[in-house]
């Protein structure tokens, strides 16, 4: 076998930049501490729906309320609409 050259896939060259490798590292420390942030978020949000709970609110419902309204009105009321005419559809009306 012959010894390896520089070249393309040479081990002596990195496709990686002294600044780019910098750059890389602080894109991966910035995800990571916004994980660690979405990490301490959710867990407050969850002691809220613990405590709501604990105060006899009934989770789901409030979990429904909130994905409800971060929709638009009208595409919640045009989903309202179909859900109301498939369920008496079924009879569930």
């Amino acid at each position: 076998m012959s010894e390896p050259t520089i070249g393309h896939n040479s081990e002596t060259e990195s496709p990686v930049t002294k600044f780019s490798k910098d750059q890389l590292k602080a894109i991966i420390e910035r995800i990571e501490r916004l994980e660690e942030e979405k990490k301490v978020i959710s867990d407050d949000v969850r002691d809220i729906y613990s405590e709501a709970k604990g105060n006899g609110y009934d989770v789901k419902a409030l979990r429904t309320i909130v994905r409800l309204r971060k929709q638009d009105a009208n595409t919640r009321a045009e989903e309202e609409t179909i859900l109301e005419t498939y369920m008496q559809a079924m009879g569930m009306l």
